[in-house]
């Protein structure tokens, strides 16, 4: 078998389906342009099998991102487990109290089973998830708890998700265009890598490292380095299976060393097509079931005290205050919406400024004085004068950043 030929095959009929055509052209966008950077930037070495590890065709880079852009996986179905270690600061639970004042304040009851809200635990800790697909109209993810679950459904036009903690069920609906999809959240070390791979530019080192084994499946190691010295990422490892193409783990590294800041991968996994009654779903009996439109009305219309919810409007008015400095790995986003706002400071900070202080780090630079809250791999620098500086880059670098874009 070729290096990047497929033993999957489709029928006539899916192959000449046009709104089937025209996503897989999408999705291929990013690795199809990654193609064309010089051979300078991408390994063209091939890989060896070390001793012990799957003993494979060889394969370059270049060869190796062909093969994720020509992967046709769109059913599979197994277990994927994640881990998030971002190094943020124990708060004793307080984060989960002001979280809650502040739907409080907002008016927001929420739902325990609003997705929107469910899926930001994977943010950090170790979660296990199940996950099943069956083209790009009916998906499942399912977040194990202990003795709980919480499963996200989608299937045609209809998004459910149900926690069965709380037997809370949250029912939506997709724009038919595949528009809203696009705004899921990651899930799988797919997700991961296709969004790592938006960053391969002349500032990126892209080889390939041997190979591995991967939820029982021969896999390539294609691994992703900055070229740049500044920034918190160390690299990133892709497993790439060696028969579809399909990324099976993803690991991101800080270049501070230590565990992993993120860690995706299968533990099991097929491709074979999942029973049509994973999709299916209906409220258990006695369930509370949230309409999406309720939890907007909700926002809009409640008594309680509380700044209102902010419109398309204002979200774009407060993006024209946004710019970006720098270049690659090296990026920093800076938002500046003209008025003053900083952290506050003096009498009229009093003990936040000290708490918030105890979790920062006081700097100084040619743009005046500011405090910057880091995690192992995203910084930020918030100035006196209300200026953000945000970016995957190291303390000094945000600094250095602040005072060129001064």
């Amino acid at each position: 078998m070729a290096p990047y030929e497929s033993e999957n095959t489709t029928t006539a009929g899916e192959a000449d389906e046009p709104r089937t055509r025209r996503r897989r052209a999408a999705r291929y966008a990013v690795p199809v342009t990654v193609m064309g950077v010089a051979a300078a930037t991408i390994g063209l070495v091939p890989a060896l099998a070390d001793s012990g590890d799957p003993d494979l065709p060889e394969i370059t880079a270049a060869q190796l991102i062909e093969k994720i852009a020509q992967s046709d996986v769109e059913r599979l179905s197994g277990t994927v487990r994640i881990t998030t270690d971002l190094g943020l600061p124990d708060l004793g639970g307080l984060e989960s109290g002001l979280m809650s004042g502040a739907r409080a304040q907002s008016g927001d009851d929420g739902s325990s089973a609003d997705p929107s809200a469910k899926l930001a635990e994977l943010a950090s800790g170790t979660h296990t998830l199940r996950v099943a697909a069956d083209g790009p109209d009916r998906q499942k993810v399912s977040l194990l708890e202990n003795a709980a679950e919480y499963s996200l459904i989608h299937d045609g036009k209809d998004v459910w998700g149900y926690d069965s903690a709380s037997n809370e069920v949250y029912h939506g609906t997709v724009d038919a265009s595949g528009e809203d999809r696009e705004q899921r959240p990651p899930a799988t070390p797919k997700d991961f890598a296709e969004e790592a791979l938006k960053s391969v530019d002349d500032t990126t080192s892209v080889t390939v490292d041997g190979t591995a084994q991967v939820a029982g499946r021969d896999a390539y190691k294609l691994v992703v380095k900055p070229r740049q010295s500044g920034s918190t990422v160390g690299a990133i490892s892709i497993a790439v299976d060696h028969e579809t193409g399909m990324p099976l783990k993803f690991t991101l590294t800080p270049s501070s060393g230590g565990a992993a800041v993120v860690d995706v991968g299968f533990t099991k996994v097929s491709f074979d097509r999942p029973a049509a009654s994973t999709f299916e779903f209906t409220p258990p009996k006695g369930a509370e079931v949230t309409e999406d439109g309720d939890l907007d009305k909700g926002r809009e219309h409640s008594g309680k005290p509380g700044k209102a919810p902010k419109s398309e409007a204002d979200l774009a008015k407060g993006l024209d205050g946004l710019k970006m400095l720098g270049e690659g790995w090296n990026t920093v986003a800076v938002f500046d919406d003209g008025e003053a706002g900083g952290l506050p400071t003096g009498e009229a900070g009093g003990d936040l400024e000290g708490f918030l202080g105890s979790l920062g780090d006081r700097v100084e630079g040619e743009f005046g004085t500011g405090t910057v809250f880091g995690t192992r791999l995203v910084n930020a620098l918030i100035t006196e004068d209300g200026k953000v500086y945000v970016g995957a880059v190291t303390k000094d670098a945000l600094v250095k950043a602040a005072d060129a874009g001064k």
